[in-house]
């Protein structure tokens, strides 16, 4: 599992840096043919982190209920973001995802209730579920590369 929590961490750690640095503005900013921005992006991560690890294994979120209302699945940005969500988002990105590799290795995470995902594969156990949630974050961070070179 360490392997795993190294995947996690690090590209928790490459949204970071792609986000950092940059405005309220430009974090906001969507471009023609995405329904989405780099900030809902980031949250999204962080929310469905929470769901999959966390919600499925019984545990309290580590994240509030309207933070993960309003990043979860199925949601997109409802007008802009302000500095302080932003602030918020970025300061959780590695925090989280480093509880999660502790709270593992405390034995945090022992029942899981099995889940069908939108992605067409069912995940039965909490190894599982911290892969698919790799491939998840994987795939978010190169959608926030795309939503950053149209940026200019």
């Amino acid at each position: 599992m360490t392997y795993q929590f190294q995947l996690l961490q690090t590209t928790r750690e490459n949204i970071f840096k792609l986000l950092d640095g940059l405005g309220i503005r430009q974090l906001n900013y969507i471009p023609e043919g995405f329904s989405n921005n780099l900030l809902w992006n980031a949250g999204h991560v962080l929310a469905t982190q929470q769901k999959l690890l966390y919600g499925l294994s019984g545990q309290e979120l580590l994240l509030s209920d309207i933070f993960i209302e309003t990043f979860r699945k199925g949601t997109r940005p409802e007008g802009e973001y302000d500095a302080q969500m932003a602030e918020f988002i970025k300061e959780k990105l590695v925090p989280t995802a480093q509880q999660a590799a502790m709270d593992y290795e405390r034995g945090v995470f022992q029942t899981f209730t099995p889940y069908q995902t939108s992605y067409g594969i069912e995940l039965k156990d909490f190894g599982q579920a911290l892969q698919f949630n790799n491939v998840h974050e994987s795939l978010h961070l190169g959608y926030m590369m795309a939503l950053k070179k149209r940026l200019g």
